[in-house]
């Protein structure tokens, strides 16, 4: 889609990284499997950071920017495509520019969706073309997949500042593609109708101006969908009405490898949601989602000890990320020496007799469905032992790893055969 190259034709995920991990690997060929299980948790700080940098370059990122007044439910659409809650989602957008904010999923490391969200529309003091020239600086900077997404409650018709917006961006950037999103369908309802109507609605009081909107916008959206996201104690069912609409939406629009993660993302947060603990495990266990798509993404790598060292940076990450959640601030090597602590005798015993079922000479290229599994056996146990300095206890390794083991057995059945069809064509199922 636009100006970006098809993912047949992206440059090779090993092309940037070889450099970064050369040494890695010669030193680990030259180690028996259990040495190699303790140098690839010994964490260098610039090795990571290196690491990272190169793997986000990588990334199918989505960048999708969020223009319409305040109150349109731009928030709420970040909602919808995380996961995550509203209070989090509000702490978690910070200034971009003089008028626009930035909000990355699920880190400024790692960011599998990036939404830049325009502040001011509806203060008609705020100058319509520095916003603009803000918002095409973003398109012009930006090499990721990018999305407009116009935001339209569906009893607001005063829109001529957003078309303005909208046509002049158009224009510049013919190829990146725009969805409309007409919310708050619950606002036009006849009084008697106090639940969401069957998706689509069969409604005149919703049809009408629904319709009525998209006229307006004619020739500016190459989609439009109706949702109403709404909050728990709205009373309304399902919360995020119309979602399955804007998914599928967002994926007609986007790069095949984009479209791709937003699907799995959508499809881990679901699962997730049947395991609800406490809210901090149930927000971590979303983050921990996107960090299982993006190692099964890398666990594709068809080069001898590559995988390891780069899905081992990618997990630093998503401790230190989860730490942050729990009140903990650790450095990369501090979350390094975590990760060692709590997950190297899971990792020796139990992951090991995975990887040797499968993989011709410990080392070789780590089965995506694998990698997933870990990832999220890690996160788990990560969520587990932030969770006992949270309440004032000292962590036990025995729960650590019993949580760790349950969650990486439950993961293999889940994660099996998926992980965005990486899977390398030379494993075979053992």
């Amino acid at each position: 889609m636009g100006d970006r190259q098809p993912p047949d034709q992206s440059p090779s995920w090993t092309t940037p990284l070889v450099g970064l991990w050369q040494d890695w690997r010669d030193r680990a060929s030259r180690l028996r499997p259990t040495q190699q299980l303790s140098r690839w948790f010994n964490v260098d700080d610039d090795k990571v950071a290196a690491i990272l940098a190169a793997v986000r370059e990588q990334l199918p990122t989505t960048e999708a920017l969020l223009i319409g007044k305040p109150q349109a439910g731009k928030s709420s659409i970040v909602r919808g495509l995380t996961g995550v809650s509203a209070e989090i989602v509000g702490q978690g957008f910070r200034p971009h520019t003089q008028y626009t904010q930035r909000y990355a999923y699920p880190s400024e490391d790692l960011p599998l969706l990036v939404f830049t969200d325009t502040v001011g529309l509806g203060d008609m003091a705020q100058a319509t073309d520095a916003i603009v020239a803000e918002l095409v600086n973003d398109l012009n900077s930006s090499r990721k997949a990018r999305i407009l997404i116009l935001t339209v409650k569906i009893n607001d018709f005063a829109t001529d500042t957003l078309r303005q917006i909208a046509g002049q961006l158009r224009q510049q950037f013919p190829t990146v593609p725009c969805l409309l999103v007409v919310t708050s369908a619950h606002e036009v309802y006849p009084p008697s109708q106090t639940d969401h109507l069957p998706y689509p609605p069969d409604s005149d009081a919703v049809r009408r101006p629904f319709e009525a909107i998209q006229a307006n916008f004619k020739g500016l959206a190459d989609r439009t969908v109706l949702i109403d996201f709404t909050l728990d104690e709205d009373g309304f069912d399902p919360v995020f009405y119309g979602l399955e609409a804007l998914r599928d939406a967002l994926a007609d629009l986007l790069p095949e490898a984009e479209a791709q993660a937003l699907y799995q993302l959508l499809d881990e947060q679901a699962e997730a949601a049947d395991q609800l603990g406490n809210l901090y495990r149930d927000v971590g266990r979303h983050y921990i989602s996107a960090f299982a798509v993006m190692s099964a993404t890398l666990a594709a790598v068809p080069l001898p000890f590559a995988t390891m060292p780069v899905l081992t940076a990618l997990q630093v990450s998503m401790v230190g990320l989860l730490g942050k959640l729990y009140g903990q601030t650790l450095s990369p090597s501090q979350a390094g020496g975590l990760i060692s602590a709590i997950a190297g005798g899971f990792f020796a015993q139990a992951v090991g007799r995975e990887l040797i079922k499968f993989i011709p000479g410990f080392g070789s290229v780590v089965a995506a469905s694998w990698a997933a599994s870990y990832t999220w056996a890690l996160g788990e146990g990560a969520c587990v032992y932030f969770g006992d300095l949270m309440g004032g206890k000292k962590p036990d390794p025995q729960k650590i790893q019993g949580a760790m083991q349950a969650a990486f057995t439950l993961a293999k059945d889940r994660f099996k055969g998926e992980a965005l069809n990486t899977r390398p064509a030379n494993l075979e199922e053992p």
